[in-house]
């Protein structure tokens, strides 16, 4: 059985996932499900609002490294902080819960304040700056925020096809700026990875999660440390392996708290398949 035929077996009532791997200088990309059904991508929305909030960086409208100028965060802290998890900001809510840097807090209410400070300083929506720096130029005709930046995305297959391509081979992004979202940022805190575990350290980048040394992982054994990429409570995930040099992507209608256990074996699993035959 193919790695992509095992997702067949997962125990949701939809599902569509695919495996990029690119070849003579395209990618090829594999498919199983229907690619044109639309999902809610739950967290995987935070790497492509993270993208988004690049694009203005490298535009000039907001500085990674500079002081929030627009929203509430605590003294100090900046887009990196935001967009890295280290802004001391919980999973919810308006108040900071820890210093800046402390630990590695998974938050919505960072990205929000992210793509809020990049909205405000463009002076337009970052509903509308999000479909004009990422979903267009990357032909991702299926995207929709209805929502939060956090977790509010609703896009077929096809259509986060392109974004894990985008973050195999950049387009959008200079080498320089690309190598920074994905690079561990303040690597020494530790954290939590929701639903998944405590590690120390808890290496994350700019809207991605990087796998490092985490045990157990919701990736797969034989990903590579550099792995980097997202799941979300919608039953959905996505990862580029740039040492293996290939991506994947997998979206469900059923949460991934109703079958958080199945899920960190089928995953895992999947993702061993994929390596496996991308490896020959």
């Amino acid at each position: 059985m193919t790695a992509l035929n095992t997702v067949t077996e997962w125990p949701v009532d939809h599902v569509a996932a695919a495996i990029l791997t690119p070849e003579h200088g395209g990618i090829t990309v594999d498919l199983v499900g229907d690619p044109e059904r639309r999902y809610r991508l739950a967290s995987l929305s935070k790497p492509m609002s993270a993208w988004a909030v690049m694009v203005g960086v490298e535009e000039g409208i907001v500085e990674l490294d500079a002081p929030l100028r627009w929203v509430a965060a605590a003294e100090g802290a900046t887009l990196r902080h935001l967009l890295s998890h280290a802004s001391g900001f919980g999973f919810d809510g308006d108040v900071p819960v820890t210093e800046i840097g402390r630990r590695r807090m998974y938050s919505n209410t960072g990205i929000e304040r992210a793509t809020d400070e990049l909205a405000a300083a463009a002076g337009m929506p970052f509903e509308q700056y999000l479909r004009e720096a990422v979903f267009e130029p990357l032909g991702m005709a299926s995207a929709d925020l209805r929502g939060s930046p956090a977790h509010a995305v609703w896009c077929s297959l096809d259509d986060v096809v392109r974004f894990v391509a985008e973050m195999l081979r950049p387009r959008l992004l200079a080498a320089s700026t690309y190598h920074d979202v994905i690079s561990p940022q303040y690597p020494e805190l530790g954290g939590i990875v929701p639903d998944v575990g405590r590690f120390d350290p808890c290496p994350w980048g700019l809207g991605v999660e990087i796998r490092g040394a985490k045990a157990p992982h919701w990736t797969g054994r034989a990903n590579s440390a550099a792995t980097f990429g997202h799941f979300g409570g919608a039953g959905t995930m996505m990862w580029v392996d740039p040492l293996a040099d290939l991506g994947v992507a997998a979206l469900t209608d059923r949460p991934f708290d109703e079958w958080r256990d199945e899920a960190l074996v089928h995953w895992p699993a999947f993702a061993d398949a994929a390596l496996a035959e991308a490896r020959g």
